[in-house]
């Protein structure tokens, strides 16, 4: 998100040009920078010609055009063939392509036993946002911290950055962490809007209040954490797990009334009675997370 006179204007390689692709190389033409692209599909890396890029005719050819080689392919097998047989030494390699924190950590191992320095990212935007200062893109990165540093700049340039820490790993786990909380939210919405579904309610007159409850409820994090760090499950607790397990009858009955199912609600409100019955009642509900700690072992009965 940098400007061309604010930032060098190094060379770069993009592996892939679907719809992220296109986006980050689009980016960094704009920016001033030189890029190669490479795709699986000739069509779509010869589109970004127009744009002022280079197209490679093979992956291998595109990694020795640039020692800062950006993949964002399909998934992490895609990242294995494409790289079979390009030679990685001296490279920079900065992984994009969504993947888990095993496969990052992986992926990095493989890198580096190649001459290869590794990044792992993941990216928090859709294309659309990508390039745009005001959209609030951002990309994590793990792995290398040497590699970050040097390139930090031209990494900016698509989107804002935020490094966090050298287990390459961790970028992908923030990544999914954020989208698996994100879920959820669609999942309660979801139900709302399928509870009012039936009445005379305009769902675009209940969308505001939706909005405005939820983003009142997200600070709840904050308090969250503060228990997690300190084990403390009880401190700063306003409506304690009894109370809250006890208004979930309200919750399913009122589900059955409208005769919406209540699938969407069942495994939250399930773990809330596990952890109730293990006698935390007077607690927050922040403790379930030792509930869906698979090496924790079987709830005590």
């Amino acid at each position: 998100m940098t400007d061309k006179t604010s930032t060098a204007r190094i060379p770069l390689t993009v592996l892939g040009a679907g719809a992220m692709g296109t986006a980050l190389v689009r980016a960094w033409l704009a920016a001033g920078h030189p890029v190669t692209v490479w795709n699986r599909t000739p069509a779509r890396a010869e589109a970004l010609a127009a744009d002022g890029a280079t197209v490679a005719a093979s992956a291998a050819g595109a990694v020795a055009a640039s020692r800062l080689v950006i993949a964002c392919l399909l998934d992490d097998a895609s990242v294995g063939e494409a790289l079979d047989g390009a030679d990685l030494t001296g490279r920079d390699l900065v992984n994009l392509t969504t993947g888990t924190p095993a496969e990052g950590r992986a992926r990095a191992a493989w890198a580096q036993a190649r001459g290869a320095r590794f990044l792992d990212g993941g990216v928090m935007a859709v294309p659309p946002m990508i390039g745009d200062a005001g959209s609030g893109a951002y990309v994590f990165y793990s792995g290398s911290a040497e590699l970050f540093e040097e390139h930090r700049e031209t990494l900016a340039v698509p989107a804002g950055t935020r490094y966090v820490g050298e287990d390459a790993g961790f970028a992908a786990l923030h990544d999914v962490a954020l989208l698996s909380a994100m879920s959820g939210m669609f999942a309660g919405i979801t139900h709302a809007f399928a509870l009012i579904g039936p009445e005379d309610i305009a769902p675009k007159d209940f969308a505001p209040l939706l909005v405005s409850w939820l983003g009142a409820m997200t600070g709840s994090a904050h308090l969250a954490a503060d228990q997690l760090e300190s084990g403390d499950y009880g401190k700063g607790v306003v409506s304690n797990l009894a109370m809250q397990v006890a208004g979930n009858a309200t919750l399913l009955r009122t589900a059955e009334e409208q005769r919406v199912s209540a699938e969407l609600l069942t495994p939250y409100t399930a773990l809330m009675e596990r952890w109730l019955a293990e006698g935390h009642g007077d607690e927050d509900t922040t403790g379930m997370v030792e509930l869906l700690d698979l090496r924790r072992g079987p709830a005590k009965a």
